[in-house]
C-alpha cells in the first residue's frame, strides 16, 4: 500500500473513532489528533508474512499522523491489523492509541478489515482491562 493510501486510511479510522468515542461518552473532543503506536502486539511464529521481531515491547507516544504513516509504512508494507481508539482527550489533543499486529503485508486481502473498506484498521472502545 502506497503512504498516500495509508494516510487516507489512519485519517478516516481516526474520525470514525473520534465520533464514536463522542457518541459512547458523550463528551466534547478536540479534533486535533496524536497518536501513541504498540507495536507488535501479536504472536507471530510460523507466519508467511514479514515480521520484525526488534519491535516487541517499542512504543511511540504523541505522534503526528505523518509520522504514524513512516513509522509503520515499511516498504509497502503494513501490519495486517491496527486496532485504533481514544484513550485521552485535553485541551490540545485528541490522543488514539494504535495497537499494532507484528506481521506486515503489502496484499491488501491480509488486512483483517479490508472487506470494511478501512484496510489494517479497526475501530474500538478502550479495552476495559486497562
Amino acid at each position: 500500500m502506497e503512504k498516500e493510501e495509508f494516510l487516507f486510511l489512519l485519517l478516516g479510522a481516526s474520525y470514525a473513532a473520534y465520533r464514536f468515542d463522542i457518541e459512547q461518552k458523550k463528551q466534547n473532543l478536540v479534533a486535533n489528533f496524536r497518536y501513541n503506536v504498540l507495536l507488535n502486539s501479536s504472536v507471530d511464529d510460523g507466519t508467511d508474512v514479514t515480521v520484525y521481531p526488534e519491535d516487541t515491547n517499542i512504543v511511540y507516544n504523541g505522534l503526528t499522523d505523518i509520522e504514524v504513516m513512516n513509522l509503520l509504512c515499511r516498504g509497502n508494507k503494513l501490519p495486517v491489523w491496527i486496532d485504533i481508539y481514544v484513550i485521552k482527550s485535553d485541551r490540545n489533543f485528541t490522543t488514539f492509541e494504535l495497537l499494532c499486529a507484528g506481521r506486515y503485508s503489502d496484499k491488501k486481502a491480509d488486512y483483517y478489515y479490508h472487506q470494511r473498506g478501512s484496510g489494517p484498521f479497526g475501530i474500538k472502545s478502550i479495552p476495559l482491562e486497562r
